[in-house]
Protein backbone atom coordinates (compact mmCIF):
# COMPACT_ATOMS: atom_id res chain seq x y z
CA UNK A 1 0.00 0.00 0.00
CA UNK A 2 3.12 2.29 0.67
CA UNK A 3 4.17 1.81 -2.62
CA UNK A 4 1.33 2.42 -4.51
CA UNK A 5 0.61 5.84 -3.02
CA UNK A 6 4.30 6.76 -3.24
CA UNK A 7 4.16 6.45 -6.79
CA UNK A 8 0.71 8.10 -7.11
CA UNK A 9 2.31 10.94 -5.71
CA UNK A 10 5.50 10.66 -8.19
CA UNK A 11 2.79 10.80 -11.19
CA UNK A 12 0.80 13.90 -9.89
CA UNK A 13 4.57 15.96 -9.34
CA UNK A 14 5.43 14.55 -12.73
CA UNK A 15 2.01 15.92 -14.11
CA UNK A 16 2.41 19.21 -12.46
CA UNK A 17 5.83 19.64 -13.21
CA UNK A 18 5.03 19.07 -16.86
CA UNK A 19 2.53 22.18 -17.19
CA UNK A 20 5.24 24.55 -16.14
CA UNK A 21 7.88 22.87 -19.15
CA UNK A 22 5.86 24.79 -22.05
CA UNK A 23 7.25 28.02 -21.64
CA UNK A 24 6.37 31.65 -20.70
CA UNK A 25 6.76 33.23 -24.42
CA UNK A 26 2.89 33.89 -24.38
CA UNK A 27 3.37 35.92 -21.49
CA UNK A 28 6.36 37.89 -22.87
CA UNK A 29 4.39 38.44 -25.82
CA UNK A 30 0.96 40.21 -23.85
CA UNK A 31 3.95 42.07 -21.91
CA UNK A 32 5.36 43.26 -24.79
CA UNK A 33 2.51 44.32 -26.55
CA UNK A 34 1.22 46.51 -23.92
CA UNK A 35 4.15 48.26 -23.65
CA UNK A 36 3.93 48.92 -26.94
CA UNK A 37 0.54 50.70 -26.74
CA UNK A 38 0.16 54.67 -26.47
CA UNK A 39 -0.39 55.56 -22.88
CA UNK A 40 -4.24 57.13 -22.52
CA UNK A 41 -4.58 61.19 -22.11
CA UNK A 42 -4.29 61.78 -17.69
CA UNK A 43 -7.29 63.02 -16.32
CA UNK A 44 -7.03 66.80 -15.03
CA UNK A 45 -6.51 67.49 -11.70
CA UNK A 46 -9.37 69.07 -9.52
CA UNK A 47 -10.25 72.19 -9.35
CA UNK A 48 -9.66 73.47 -5.43
CA UNK A 49 -12.66 74.96 -4.20
CA UNK A 50 -11.80 78.84 -2.69
CA UNK A 51 -13.84 79.62 0.29
CA UNK A 52 -15.14 82.68 1.35
CA UNK A 53 -12.78 83.97 4.98
CA UNK A 54 -15.41 84.94 7.68
CA UNK A 55 -14.42 87.54 10.60
CA UNK A 56 -16.00 86.27 14.41
CA UNK A 57 -17.80 89.82 15.41
CA UNK A 58 -18.73 89.03 18.41
CA UNK A 59 -15.29 88.41 20.23
CA UNK A 60 -15.94 89.96 23.41
CA UNK A 61 -18.94 88.47 24.05
CA UNK A 62 -20.35 85.33 26.17
CA UNK A 63 -19.23 81.74 24.84
CA UNK A 64 -22.66 80.69 24.42
CA UNK A 65 -21.81 77.22 25.20
CA UNK A 66 -19.95 78.33 28.60
CA UNK A 67 -21.99 78.13 32.05
CA UNK A 68 -23.46 81.49 32.82
CA UNK A 69 -22.11 84.00 35.04
CA UNK A 70 -24.30 83.39 38.10
CA UNK A 71 -23.76 79.22 37.35
CA UNK A 72 -20.06 79.89 37.29
CA UNK A 73 -20.18 82.01 40.44
CA UNK A 74 -22.35 79.61 42.47
CA UNK A 75 -19.77 77.13 41.07
CA UNK A 76 -16.79 78.70 42.35
CA UNK A 77 -18.33 79.24 45.79
CA UNK A 78 -19.58 75.54 46.10
CA UNK A 79 -16.48 74.49 45.13
CA UNK A 80 -14.19 76.64 47.62
CA UNK A 81 -17.07 76.13 50.65
CA UNK A 82 -15.94 73.40 53.38
CA UNK A 83 -18.94 70.88 51.96
CA UNK A 84 -19.17 69.79 56.17
CA UNK A 85 -18.46 73.43 57.65
CA UNK A 86 -17.96 73.22 61.98
CA UNK A 87 -16.66 74.60 64.53
CA UNK A 88 -12.80 73.32 64.93
CA UNK A 89 -12.18 70.73 67.22
CA UNK A 90 -9.32 70.37 69.78
CA UNK A 91 -7.48 67.24 67.87
CA UNK A 92 -7.78 69.12 64.67
CA UNK A 93 -4.52 70.85 64.99
CA UNK A 94 -2.55 67.61 64.88
CA UNK A 95 -1.27 65.95 61.99
CA UNK A 96 -3.28 62.53 61.79
CA UNK A 97 -0.10 60.29 61.41
CA UNK A 98 0.96 62.20 65.36
CA UNK A 99 -2.08 61.29 66.94
CA UNK A 100 -2.34 57.93 68.64
CA UNK A 101 -5.15 55.94 69.51
CA UNK A 102 -4.34 54.19 73.12
CA UNK A 103 -7.65 52.54 73.99
CA UNK A 104 -11.50 52.10 73.97
CA UNK A 105 -13.93 52.86 76.84
CA UNK A 106 -16.95 50.77 76.63
CA UNK A 107 -18.59 48.79 74.37
CA UNK A 108 -21.38 48.17 71.35
CA UNK A 109 -22.30 50.94 69.29
CA UNK A 110 -21.62 53.66 72.26
CA UNK A 111 -17.70 52.89 72.35
CA UNK A 112 -15.61 55.93 72.84
CA UNK A 113 -12.17 55.39 71.55
CA UNK A 114 -9.23 57.04 73.81
CA UNK A 115 -6.80 59.18 71.50
CA UNK A 116 -3.05 60.91 72.63
CA UNK A 117 -1.89 63.93 71.24
CA UNK A 118 1.85 64.93 70.73
CA UNK A 119 1.18 67.07 73.88
CA UNK A 120 0.35 64.19 75.85
CA UNK A 121 -3.12 64.71 76.36
CA UNK A 122 -5.48 61.53 75.97
CA UNK A 123 -8.93 62.97 75.09
CA UNK A 124 -12.24 60.69 74.52
CA UNK A 125 -13.81 60.62 71.08
CA UNK A 126 -16.99 59.30 69.51
CA UNK A 127 -18.27 58.49 65.51
CA UNK A 128 -19.42 62.14 64.24
CA UNK A 129 -16.03 63.89 66.01
CA UNK A 130 -13.27 65.41 64.02
CA UNK A 131 -9.19 65.04 64.08
CA UNK A 132 -6.27 65.79 61.98
CA UNK A 133 -5.71 68.15 59.73
CA UNK A 134 -7.90 67.33 56.74
CA UNK A 135 -11.08 67.20 57.95
CA UNK A 136 -11.10 64.02 59.32
CA UNK A 137 -14.52 62.70 60.44
CA UNK A 138 -14.74 59.76 62.81
CA UNK A 139 -17.30 57.11 60.92
CA UNK A 140 -16.59 54.01 63.84
CA UNK A 141 -14.72 52.66 66.41
CA UNK A 142 -13.67 49.32 67.15
CA UNK A 143 -11.23 47.81 69.69
CA UNK A 144 -8.53 47.66 67.77
CA UNK A 145 -8.66 50.82 65.22
CA UNK A 146 -11.12 54.21 64.65
CA UNK A 147 -11.94 54.22 61.18
CA UNK A 148 -12.54 58.14 59.62
CA UNK A 149 -12.99 59.67 56.01
CA UNK A 150 -10.69 63.05 55.18
CA UNK A 151 -11.79 65.66 52.48
CA UNK A 152 -9.05 66.48 50.51
CA UNK A 153 -8.83 69.00 48.06
CA UNK A 154 -8.81 67.02 44.97
CA UNK A 155 -6.68 70.18 42.98
CA UNK A 156 -9.75 71.59 41.14
CA UNK A 157 -11.31 73.38 43.81
CA UNK A 158 -13.52 70.47 45.12
CA UNK A 159 -12.81 68.13 47.46
CA UNK A 160 -12.47 64.31 47.65
CA UNK A 161 -13.21 61.70 50.38
CA UNK A 162 -10.29 59.48 51.20
CA UNK A 163 -10.26 56.80 54.36
CA UNK A 164 -7.88 56.62 57.15
CA UNK A 165 -7.60 54.51 60.10
CA UNK A 166 -5.65 55.19 63.18
CA UNK A 167 -4.46 51.48 65.01
CA UNK A 168 -4.25 50.67 68.47
CA UNK A 169 -0.51 50.78 69.28
CA UNK A 170 0.84 52.51 65.83
CA UNK A 171 2.86 54.97 65.65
Amino acid sequence: MNSVSLRCALVVALLLLGGCMKGDADLRKWVADEKSLPGGPLPPLPVLKTFETFVYQAQGQRDPFAPSLAEQKAEEAEQTALPDPHPKEKLEEFALDSLKMVGTIGAGPGMLGLIRDPEGTVSRVKPGDHLGQNNGKIKAISEDRIDLVELVTNGNGGWLERPAAIEIGAK
